[in-house]
């Protein structure tokens, strides 16, 4: 929290004339979405900057072009609160919800967050898959919805929940991963493409 509120005081110089949003990030979508999609936590410049998850970020640049791509979102981009972006059948949450320093969330801040998104799934009584960004998105569901053991994780990843509900995984957007190749946009936009395979098929839960 103490870190959150000090990027929002001292800023980014590029952004210097804006005022930070500086508080925990909520969830943002389609109040019928089918899909919900599982982050890390907000970035110090992105979400926590503009008070909506994945946005003013280039993790969330790949995140809601891949979105676009295959028909979850209105528009390619995501820049700030008001820039007319609609999710379609789309839900998007983070495990922490507030900026961690170096974006590196500690167990406890994710275990002290989970409860948000517990809720958030409650309410959205429609979702019946969930994708997974990265290692830390894919732990935080398991711990979600207690599997034990841990189904291993891993790019396009799949895991059945005993409600006929899905887990799938993806690389997560950084730039780590996006810079080097190790995700690339046909990867992030399979994965997107398999939720919306799942989402129209018959519900067996």
């Amino acid at each position: 929290m103490a870190w959150r509120e000090q990027v929002a005081r001292e800023k980014r110089a590029s952004f210097r004339d804006e005022e930070y949003w500086g508080r925990p990030v909520p969830g943002f979508g389609d109040p019928a979405a089918r899909m919900y999609v599982l982050g890390l936590a907000p970035a110090a410049h992105g979400g926590n900057r503009t008070g909506r998850v994945f946005t003013g970020d280039r993790s969330g640049d790949w995140l809601f072009a891949s979105l676009y791509r295959t028909g979850f979102a209105n528009q390619p981009t995501s820049v700030s609160r008001d820039d007319g972006l609609e999710l379609k059948d789309a839900f998007i949450a983070a495990a922490v919800r507030c900026a961690p320093p170096a974006n590196k969330p500690l167990p406890s801040e994710r275990d002290n967050c989970l409860p948000y998104a517990e809720e958030e799934l409650r309410l959205l009584e429609n979702v019946r898959v969930i994708v997974c960004l990265g290692g830390f998105g894919w732990d935080a569901a398991c711990r979600l919805f207690g599997l034990r053991p841990k189904p291993k994780f891993g790019h396009g990843a799949e895991y059945e929940l005993p409600d006929g509900r899905r887990l799938l995984g993806t690389f997560h957007p950084s730039q780590q991963n996006t810079f080097t190749g190790k995700l690339t946009e046909p990867m992030m936009d399979a994965v997107f493409a398999r939720a919306r395979q799942l989402v129209q098929e018959p519900h067996r839960g």
